[in-house]
């Protein structure tokens, strides 16, 4: 392991050990959540990650600071499987966040640069009310390399904005990459590689219990690919 990866991963481990180390010394309440999704194909940042999917998660809040725990396992064997950790901090509507992304089957405590499977990503966000910005980008790990083997700083921009139709919930979003990196197959240029309006609503099952459930339609300018998301969450 080499000693900045070493590094990287304390750092990680700190930012954990301060966020369970307030919620010891504060009285404030702790929330804990967790879910799953139940998904019809794995579509992110305009690229096919894989078929249906269970995508699992758990989360500990407290006072802004956030310890995510992410994941997802395709029910075919070529699909991508993934976990995923991020800590985050929200302050009023701005929210910062570092993400370890790891993709299996590479052996997790691998953390050699070109050998890796971990890439690690910092995001930053502003949710203005009538729309929503962010900025991601990688900063570590496996990203992706130019031809000249300088990395690459793959980065996604996304605008989101919700608004309602009748009684559903729903969100348009556009993505692009300013630069050569993993979410375009362009060299050194700008590209619009996502383009979405997605849908939430509760299906009723009985009249106390319902399921939320979300669909997604989406296409990627840039490959010209299009995709139908279908998911339940649990």
């Amino acid at each position: 392991m080499r000693r900045t990866e070493k590094k990287r991963l304390c750092l990680l481990a700190v930012a954990t050990a301060l966020l369970l180390s307030a919620n010891v010394k504060a009285q404030d309440k702790v929330v804990v959540s967790t879910g799953a999704d139940l998904v019809s194909g794995y579509y992110w940042r305009g690229q096919n990650l894989g078929g249906v999917s269970i995508q699992p998660t758990i989360s500990v809040v407290k006072s802004g600071l956030s310890l995510t725990a992410w994941g997802s396992v395709g029910f075919d064997k070529e699909d991508t499987r993934e976990l995923d950790f991020t800590v985050g901090y929200t302050t009023g509507n701005l929210n910062f966040a570092v993400t370890d992304y790891y993709f299996s089957p590479i052996k997790y405590f691998n953390y050699a640069s070109h050998s890796t499977s971990h890439v690690y990503e910092a995001t930053v966000g502003y949710n203005f009310g009538p729309f929503a910005l962010s900025w991601n980008t990688n900063f570590a790990g496996n990203d992706y390399y130019k031809k000249d083997g300088e990395r690459a700083y793959s980065t996604y921009v996304e605008a989101s904005v919700p608004f309602k139709l009748g009684s559903t919930d729903l969100k348009a979003e556009v993505g692009c990459t300013p630069w050569d990196g993993a979410y375009t197959t362009r060299t050194d240029k700008f590209a619009v590689n996502n383009i979405a309006v997605s849908a939430s609503k509760e299906i009723k099952v009985t009249d106390s219990f319902s399921i939320p459930a979300f669909a997604k339609v989406a296409v990627n300018p840039e490959t010209e690919g299009a995709y139908f998301v279908f998911g339940v969450k649990f």
